[in-house]
């Protein structure tokens, strides 16, 4: 059974860890939290985030690259923090994202 809070306690922690310029997706992140298949969990837990956590939200995007649609200011942060794009408008999923393979949480 999921528990939803140390769901979202861990969700945070990873957000928070998340190095500038770095991004990691959904789906990562819920793998790290022993959940594969709950991605979509962990965006509806960043979208209940409280802005006074201060989570760089701005470093999660899709599996694909994408970000959030309605969240315009994401692409200027991700840019100022030296994130690459694609032409198609994605992250650079292969330069940008962060190798947590030795991150201990």
């Amino acid at each position: 059974m999921l528990d939803v809070k140390k769901f979202r306690d861990d969700v945070y922690a990873i957000v928070a860890s998340i190095p500038r310029g770095k991004v990691l997706t959904y789906g990562q992140i819920a793998w790290l939290v022993g959940y594969p298949k709950h991605s979509r969990l962990v965006g509806r837990v960043l979208q209940g985030a409280s802005d006074e956590l201060r989570l760089p939200c701005h470093r999660v995007v899709n599996c694909k690259g994408r970000t959030a649609p309605s969240w315009h200011d994401q692409i200027n942060l991700l840019k100022s923090e030296g994130v690459t794009f694609k032409k198609s408008g994605c992250v650079d999923i292969n330069t940008c994202s962060w190798d947590f393979c030795h991150v201990q949480f």
